[in-house]
């Protein structure tokens, strides 16, 4: 994806498959809400396994930075052009981990930090990390978003 308005960049990858009966997205007024995705690309789970046991706190980061460009590619396909978000609300992420372990917030980061990297101070957002028993595919990390449309 080339886009003056990111700061760096990014490739996004193929608009990930529903795995049930929902919607991907869900649009009131300005707001948009996207479903959970998890780390898949093009596809594939790049990441299986429960994060602090299987994975490494790198290998989960990247996991949940997966997640926020499958995210992105959501929002592209829906609106046509990410210059369109005018900021990114909040964003839920969970971990695929073992009780007891303790760095999710460090795994969301991935996505979160994304988010702020492309978009400056819109990227900002509210959040929760939640560490979970499992997640489809065994997934390593599944995030979900909510984001502001500019008006118009």
């Amino acid at each position: 994806m080339n886009s003056t308005f990111f700061k760096e960049e990014i490739e996004l990858p193929e608009v990930p498959k529903q795995s049930g009966h929902y919607l991907a997205v869900k649009r009131i007024n300005n707001l948009l809400y996207v479903s959970g995705v998890t780390c898949k690309w093009n596809g594939k789970i790049l990441y299986q396994g429960k994060v602090g046991k299987d994975l490494t706190i790198d290998e989960g980061y990247e996991a949940a930075k997966i997640c926020g460009l499958n995210l992105l590619a959501i929002i592209q396909d829906y609106i046509g052009n990410l210059d369109k978000v005018k900021q990114i609300v909040k964003i839920t992420g969970y971990v695929n981990c073992e009780d007891g372990f303790s760095k999710i917030p460090q795994i969301i980061n991935g996505a979160s930090d994304l988010f702020v990297n492309l978009y400056d101070e819109a990227g900002e957002h509210v959040r929760c990390a939640v560490g979970v028993a499992s997640l489809p595919g065994n997934a390593a990390v599944e995030v979900d978003v909510i984001a502001e449309l500019k008006d118009g």
